[in-house]
């Protein structure tokens, strides 16, 4: 009932004073929520059915939810050195999660600072380089591997708390306190000098799994009861799966790596799921305290509020969990954006990425945006007519990459309204996928083989957009190097520490002989 009531203020206090937005001309103040590994599929319908999101839906009847929008890569860091640059990651050259951007690298905020916005940037940003991962270095140069090797742990739920714990995710909250407190202390000064702020969350990403120790990866979906109850469960879907036999190479690799090639009962994957949902509708209680904040500062009717995340979480489809892939649920991110004199109630189903974002944002702040950026202001979709779904100068697809481990080869998307082309490498040596994503939402059907014109064509745009080949083969001598100097770093503890990793090989049980064999291939290779 407090829920509901807050809403309703909500809408009724942002209604109230949108109207009189058009009497004045300061610049909006500009706060970014983004969270970590958010299937951008639960901020519409039928997604949103599945999981109470009472702050996503009020973003979507106050604001603009984009249907499609993407990652420019589905991982962490590259995705987000994407979103601060405003570039794609092949000009980044944002590999994966030890490769980011420099950190003197010039963002829209520095923009937004150096054209007289008080700035603030608080929680999650992993968008420089080394500040994530270091074994990512590692791991980047080992997906070529000649045996395979399990880089995460199997992927488990674990129920914590009762059915009052609202705080599970302690380290998120914290930061949204501040955040929250933060609006509070700047909001009188807002009237004579507009602020941007920037909440970085990491929910719903998985937890680490402390069983499988502190270098493992996050492989534990963790809630507790009184976030479950958001949770439909008999709208929870099991998704369907190939056959093992019929997986496409890569997407194979990437199963095992993920460990998720072993048996799972359907109860298993029922429970990964709710247990995912849940942790999506804890993000949202965060963003909810974000949009309270300014309403209650007396602020919302002249502050522009986004909500978006750095990649999905594919939550058992496809056999996999956690991220760096193509398919929807990996990608398909939120893009939701309310604020005075935009269009409410409005879906856009135009394809649009995360490097939009950039030039929108200084659009919307009265500021002439870079002309070498990859992205496109979408406040001409935002501002327009009830009945314009489409931005005239934005192109008709959406590009994402992705060169990071648990998947051995370099991977490219394009997306278009209709048609999702997934190439590998130089274009050649791995056979690429095409789904028609109007008749096959599961991407479950590739039809490469049955529309060979379409391929052809899309290739062809892939191409002129980036040079995939060359950029697979940048790549490659880039990871190479980095593992080279790596190991050449560590003198004498090279061997200690490369048993360490977080992967293990599954067919042989002796740990000698598994760092042996690790040690051996990794030589022979540089």
């Amino acid at each position: 009932m407090y829920l509901v009531f807050t809403l309703i203020l909500l809408t009724q206090s942002y209604y109230g004073e949108v109207i009189c937005q058009n009497t004045t001309t300061t610049r909006p103040n500009i706060v970014l929520v983004m969270s970590d590994a958010f299937d951008g599929r639960l901020s519409f319908d039928p997604g949103s059915r599945v999981v109470q999101l009472p702050y996503i839906q009020y973003l979507r009847e106050l604001g603009t939810t984009f249907t499609n929008a993407y990652t420019n890569s589905p991982i962490c860091c590259p995705s987000r050195a994407a979103m601060w640059s405003g570039l794609f990651v092949h000009l980044t050259q944002s590999w994966n999660n030890y490769k980011c951007l420099d950190a003197n690298a010039s963002t829209w905020m520095d923009v937004l600072e150096e054209n007289g916005y008080r700035t603030q940037s608080m929680g999650k940003l992993d968008y420089t380089s080394g500040s994530h991962s270091v074994s990512n270095r590692v791991e980047a140069w080992t997906r070529d591997v000649r045996f395979l090797l399990r880089q995460e742990g199997r992927p488990v739920t674990q129920l914590v708390g009762n059915g009052s714990t609202v705080r599970v995710m302690t380290k998120d909250w914290e930061t949204t306190d501040r955040a929250t407190q933060w609006i509070h202390r700047t909001a009188a000064a807002s009237q004579r000098q507009p602020f941007a702020l920037y909440l970085g969350l990491n929910l719903p990403h998985t937890y680490r799994t402390d069983s499988l120790g502190p270098t493992a990866g996050g492989s534990t979906f963790r809630t507790s009861p009184y976030w479950l109850k958001k949770v439909s469960s008999d709208l929870i879907s099991v998704p369907k799966w190939l056959p093992v036999s019929a997986m496409h190479p890569v997407d194979y690799y990437t199963s095992f790596t993920k460990n998720c090639t072993g048996d799972f009962t359907e109860e298993d994957i029922r429970n990964i799921r709710a247990f995912y949902y849940a942790m999506c509708a804890e993000t949202d209680a965060m963003l909810g305290q974000v949009i309270s904040a300014l309403r209650d500062a007396g602020i919302l009717n002249n502050s522009v509020v986004i909500f978006t995340a750095d990649h999905g979480d594919l939550a058992m489809e496809h056999r996999q969990y956690y991220k760096m892939s193509m398919f929807e649920g990996s990608s398909h991110v939120p893009l939701l954006i309310m604020g005075p004199g935009l269009m409410s109630g409005l879906l856009a189903d135009q394809p649009v990425s995360l490097v939009d974002l950039y030039p929108t944002i200084l659009e919307v702040a009265g500021i002439s945006a870079p002309g070498d950026l990859s992205g496109y202001s979408l406040l001409p979709l935002l501002s327009g007519s009830r009945t314009s779904h489409q931005n005239p100068h934005h192109p008709e697809w959406v590009l994402s990459e992705y060169h990071g481990c648990n998947v051995n080869a370099s991977t490219y998307m394009l997306r278009t309204a209709r048609w999702k082309l997934i190439a590998y490498g130089d274009g050649l040596s791995i056979p690429p996928q095409l789904f028609d994503l109007t008749s096959d939402k599961g991407e479950l059907h590739n039809v490469l083989l049955k529309f060979p014109d379409v391929w052809a064509h899309l290739d062809g745009q892939l191409r002129g957009v980036v040079d995939y080949p060359n950029v697979s083969k940048a790549v490659h001598l880039y990871n190479r190097q980095q593992f080279t100097s790596w190991r050449q770093s560590l003198g004498t503890n090279y061997s200690r520490v490369v048993a360490n990793l977080r992967w293990h090989v599954d067919w042989q049980k002796d740990p000698s002989a598994n760092e042996r064999a690790i040690e051996e291939w990794l030589m022979d290779t540089v």
